[in-house]
């Protein structure tokens, strides 16, 4: 083979990695998708990585607290209650009602105010259950309203990492520090 030749399968070839890295490797494996093609493909953030370096499993030195609290809503009152996480952090949660509820999960981010808060899942329903993972540190939870003409009761269960929990209604601000260790 001619020198030519060997350069330009070199060439090709490096092309070809490139290509495979932009396509397949960075969107896989570093949840970087330059192309979004990633995305269409289905392949985005599959590794076990976070795209930092770092791992999905992240050990805390104590076990994750339990929260259960209920709230008592009489027609048109409104109750906002939420954890303190910081990013990264997970939130295992579920709540219910005895009958449909306005509610909204959203999150304000340490140092930005309130009203630059972003929702994540809002509507009207009588329960709700799932994972959620803090995208920012700050302030995570729920908005609930109750617009019937009967008292509701909305009993909230979560387990987390969290570090406070903090509850806004008409009577103000509450701030609630959760203890170490399950309970």
């Amino acid at each position: 083979m001619s020198l030519r030749g060997l350069l330009s399968l070199l060439g090709l070839s490096l092309l070809a990695a490139l290509t495979a890295t932009f396509l397949f490797v960075l969107p896989t494996e570093f949840n970087r998708d330059p192309t979004g093609l990633g995305a269409l493909m289905g392949i985005k953030g599959m590794s076990a990585f976070d795209g930092a370096g770092g791992s999905v499993l992240t050990e805390r030195p104590r076990a994750p607290y339990r929260d259960s609290v209920a709230f008592e809503l009489a027609p048109f009152e409104s109750v906002e209650y939420k954890y303190e996480l910081d990013a990264g952090q997970t939130l295992v949660f579920g709540w219910q009602t005895q009958s449909p509820i306005e509610f909204d999960l959203h999150a304000e981010e340490h140092d930005k105010p309130p009203e630059e808060s972003v929702t994540f899942s809002a509507g009207q329903s009588d329960a709700q259950a799932g994972t959620y993972v803090a995208p920012f540190a700050g302030r995570h939870g729920w908005f609930f309203e109750n617009r019937g003409s009967e008292v509701v009761v909305v009993r909230l269960q979560t387990s987390s990492f969290a570090t406070a929990s903090v509850s806004y209604s008409p009577a103000g601000e509450y701030r609630r520090l959760l203890n170490d260790g399950l309970n």
